[in-house]
C-alpha cells in the first residue's frame, strides 16, 4: 500500500478531537470539548467508556504501558492518570504554555508545544527537558513513537513528517488524510491520526 493511505476510518466520539494512544487492544482518545478522555474499540469506533480529564482542553495523550499521560492547555500541565479511574497519579508543568502532542519512547515522554514550536523529550518522573528540538513547520500538534522514529502531525499545511529523534531532521512526510490533524498514536504496524477538521479518527498505512 501507499505509506500514508487510508486503511480505515470512523467518527470521532466528540466535536473536538485531539490526542490519541494506543494500549496494545484499545485507543484512548482526548477531546477538547467535552473535556473527556475516551477508551475506543480500534474496530468499529465505539466508545467502551470514559472519564473526566483532569483539566479543561485536553490535548495529548501518551500510554506508557501502565498508565495515561495527557497534556492540557488550561493549566499547562501534563498529568499521569489511572486508566482504570482517571484519578491523577501525578502531575508536572509543562516546558511552555501551549502543551499539544504527548508519546512515550518505553522510558522518556516526548512532548510537542505550539508556543515555542519545539519537540521536547522529558524526564516522566520530574519533568525536566533532556533535550529539545525545532518542529518542521510552525504548528505542531501529534506526535507517536514507532519504536525508532517520532511521528509528528501539524496542522498549517497538514501533514504528517516522521522524524530522527536524535536530530530532529525529517526522514520523509505525507499528506493528512484531512485537514487539522492533532492526535497520533501506532499501534506498533499502523499510524492513527485524529482530525479536527471532519472530526475523524483514522488508521494510516506506513510501509
Amino acid at each position: 500500500m501507499v505509506v500514508g493511505a487510508v486503511i480505515k476510518w470512523f467518527a470521532s466520539p466528540a466535536a473536538t478531537p485531539r490526542g490519541l494512544a494506543w494500549d496494545g487492544h484499545t485507543l484512548w482518545h482526548s477531546d477538547r470539548t467535552s473535556n473527556r478522555i475516551y477508551q475506543l474499540n480500534p474496530i468499529t469506533g465505539a466508545v467502551i467508556k470514559w472519564f473526566a480529564a483532569p483539566d479543561t482542553a485536553s490535548q495529548g495523550l501518551a500510554w506508557d504501558g501502565k498508565t495515561l499521560w495527557v497534556a492540557t492547555d488550561t493549566l499547562n500541565r501534563i498529568y499521569q492518570l489511572n486508566p482504570i479511574t482517571g484519578a491523577v497519579i501525578k502531575w508536572f508543568a509543562a516546558p511552555d504554555t501551549v502543551p499539544w502532542g504527548l508519546a512515550w519512547d518505553g522510558k522518556t515522554l516526548w512532548h510537542s508545544d505550539d508556543a515555542t514550536v519545539r519537540i521536547y523529550q522529558l524526564n516522566p518522573i520530574t519533568g525536566a527537558v533532556i533535550k529539545w528540538f525545532a518542529t518542521p513547520t510552525n504548528s505542531p500538534t501529534g506526535l507517536a513513537w514507532d519504536g525508532k522514529t517520532l511521528w509528528h502531525s501539524e496542522y498549517l499545511t497538514d501533514r504528517i513528517h516522521q522524524l530522527n529523534p536524535i536530530t530532529g531532521a525529517v526522514i520523509r512526510f505525507f499528506a493528512s488524510p484531512d485537514f487539522d490533524p492533532t492526535g497520533l498514536t501506532w499501534d506498533g504496524k499502523t499510524l492513527w491520526v485524529a482530525t479536527d477538521n471532519l472530526n475523524r479518527t483514522f488508521q494510516l498505512e506506513t510501509h
